[in-house]
């Protein structure tokens, strides 16, 4: 039986239809928003099956899960802050710091081995969490490769900018310090010294995520808001950023000191700044009303709804400093830190991600029916989780916040992976 000839195999299969999944993955990796926020999205509901499961486990002896080689808790902290929201950041920095500085974009095969790494990172983590402890050494190191790789991509934009769009010095900086949290939490994992696992869990609310979340919200809230309210004078100046910095931390260095009962030198003033930031930028339609119709008013409105969230989690800091300094105990245990992560961080999540997303998509900037549950959600999740520190039997409660954690998130991940999955509904590149 004769071979076909060459130009026939080619032809046979050039009739083939492409196969699927590459189509798939070239269409997610078109954009750095896309790849990272699919991470991100994944590792939301991911994180949080795990824990949701370790504490009914925990409170109610489902299944007899061992605690795992570093303290489940720690894990828990060190998963949400470098692996399922520190995709997202990367996503938003690595599309907007170039349209900031207006220099270069990045190629694909820049920023595909930030997402691969910080999505291996946590999968290897989550692994690890089940008792084989090698593979959260290797979800450490796995993670650290994808971190270096984007960071070295802002930092190379921040040199050619000359350090001149403070935004960026500001965003750079926290990165550098989560850097620092990560290979602290390496070198806990490497050595067993309880007190380098404590600091990459400050660092990360403290050093990165707070700094992150701030300063996005001082330079991108007020020119929403401007697009959306009539007369609107955005307030953003930047003595903000310059204050709110060494005070940030000051309450890192408190706390990594145990120096609790003066936190508040710190709170203070942080609660002053938050406060005085949301009441000066905080959209207030006049006469008029505001331009777009409801669900484009919903989007901005929960941009700023969220953000008020900041201010109670620093009353409640503050509180606990005060207590603490008075009687010597944690009274609000960690409901302070809980009102910062469910509610300051998931919320603008969700609010922010939501509006990149539809924008970056060719839809219109609008809140929608997921997002706005997840929003929504998010907000019962946020006060059930504050509460729990005060309700009776505590773990059961948590229990329960962690699954309303994945009852909120779950439909707005899957609308929103479909996204990244399928091109641009306006025909455009990205």
């Amino acid at each position: 039986m004769e071979a076909p000839a060459a130009g026939a195999q080619h032809a046979g299969m050039d009739a083939l239809p492409p196969p699927r999944a590459p189509a798939f993955l070239a269409t997610v990796a078109r954009a750095p928003h896309r790849l990272l926020f699919a991470v991100g999205a994944g590792n939301v509901l991911l994180a949080m099956a795990w824990w949701a499961l370790w504490l009914a486990d925990q409170r109610w002896q489902l299944s007899g899960l061992r605690q795992p080689a570093a303290y489940a808790g720690w894990i828990h902290a060190v998963v949400m802050q470098y692996q399922v929201l520190a995709p997202f950041m990367f996503g938003f920095l690595l599309t907007v710091f170039p349209r900031w500085m207006g220099l270069d974009e990045l190629g694909r095969w820049h920023y595909v081995p930030v997402g691969a790494g910080l999505f291996g990172g946590q999968l290897l983590t989550l692994a690890g969490a089940f008792g084989p402890a090698h593979l959260l050494h290797l979800g450490a190191v796995c993670t650290l490769a994808g971190w270096v790789a984007g960071l070295v991509y802002l930092l190379r934009w921040l040199w050619r900018d000359g350090g001149r769009t403070w935004h960026a010095v500001s965003c750079a900086g926290a990165m550098l310090l989560g850097l620092a949290g990560l290979l602290a939490w390496a070198a806990f994992l490497h050595g067993g010294d309880a007190r380098l696992a404590f600091a990459s869990i400050k660092l990360g609310t403290w050093g990165l995520l707070l700094p992150v979340y701030f300063t996005v919200a001082h330079r991108m809230f007020p020119f929403f808001a401007g697009n959306m309210v009539p007369g609107y004078v955005p307030w953003r100046p930047l003595w903000v950023l310059a204050a709110f910095w060494p005070l940030a931390l000051l309450h890192l260095g408190f706390e990594l000191v145990h120096g609790y009962q003066w936190l508040w030198i710190a709170d203070a003033p942080l609660l002053a700044l938050a406060c005085l930031w949301s009441w000066r930028n905080w959209p207030r339609a006049g006469a008029g009303g505001m331009r777009g119709n409801r669900a484009q008013q919903a989007l901005l409105r929960v941009l700023f709804r969220g953000y008020a969230w900041l201010p109670i989690a620093l009353a409640l800091y503050l509180a606990q400093s005060a207590v603490y300094a008075l009687h010597g105990g944690f009274v609000l245990g960690r409901a302070p830190a809980h009102a910062l992560f469910v509610g300051f961080f998931g919320s603008l999540l969700v609010a922010m991600v939501t509006r990149v997303t539809q924008g970056h998509s060719g839809r219109p900037l609008e809140l929608g029916g997921a997002a706005a549950f997840a929003w929504i959600a998010i907000q019962v999740v946020a006060v059930l989780r504050v509460a729990a520190e005060l309700l009776p039997d505590p773990m059961a409660w948590q229990a329960l916040a962690a699954l309303g954690w994945l009852l909120a998130f779950t439909p707005w991940v899957l609308r929103s992976l479909r996204i990244y999955a399928t091109p641009r509904v306006d025909g455009k590149p990205g």
